[in-house]
C-alpha cells in the first residue's frame, strides 16, 4: 500500500521547470570522415549506401538459396517421380488408392482410367489420378501368347524313403 501511495504523491507533485537552453550553436557541415552520419544516425534525407544495402540483402539471398536446396528442388523431384509411376502403370502393377484399397491392375481402360482388380472376380474402373502408390511393378503381359515349347518327358519321380 505503501508504495500506491508514494507513487501517488509523486504524480501530484509539479515537474521541475526545465533549465534554460544555452545559446544554439550553429549546424556544421559532414565532414569527409562522417560520410553522412550525425551523432543520431544516418541522415533520413539521403539513401542508404551500397555496402549498407547489400549487408541487408545478401543475408535475405542466402536464406532464399537454403530453402530452395532444401524445401523446393527435393519435392519437386519426388512429384517429378510419382507422376512418372503414374504414368507408367500397367497390367499386374499392385497399387494402392488415394481411399486406402489395395488391388492389381488388369487392364489400362484408357489414359485417365485403368481397371482394378481388388477382390478374385470383383474389378473396379479407376481413375489414374486416385492412385496413390505403386507398391510392385509386375511383369509386362505379353499381347500374343508365346509358342509352345517342346516339353521334355518329366522324369517319374522316386518316393522319398522315410527314416
Amino acid at each position: 500500500m505503501k508504495l500506491i501511495t508514494d507513487a501517488m504523491a509523486q504524480t501530484e507533485q509539479p515537474a521541475p521547470a526545465a533549465p534554460a537552453p544555452a545559446a544554439p550553436t550553429p549546424p556544421t557541415a559532414p565532414t569527409a570522415t562522417q560520410s553522412g552520419t550525425g551523432a543520431n544516425g544516418p541522415d533520413p534525407a539521403q539513401p542508404p549506401s551500397l555496402p549498407d544495402l547489400m549487408a541487408q540483402l545478401v543475408p535475405v539471398f542466402v536464406v532464399m538459396g537454403i530453402v530452395y536446396i532444401l524445401v523446393i528442388r527435393p519435392r519437386a523431384r519426388r512429384e517429378k517421380a510419382a507422376l512418372e509411376a503414374l504414368r507408367n502403370v500397367r497390367r499386374g502393377d499392385t497399387i494402392v488408392t488415394s481411399g486406402g484399397l489395395v488391388g492389381k491392375v488388369t487392364r489400362a481402360i484408357d489414359e485417365n482410367e485403368i481397371e482394378l482388380e481388388i477382390a478374385q472376380n470383383t474389378r473396379i474402373r479407376l481413375l489414374r489420378s486416385a492412385v496413390a502408390e505403386v507398391r510392385s511393378k509386375g511383369e509386362p503381359v505379353k499381347d500374343a501368347p508365346a509358342p509352345a515349347a517342346e516339353k521334355a518327358p518329366a522324369k517319374p519321380s522316386q518316393p522319398k524313403a522315410k527314416s
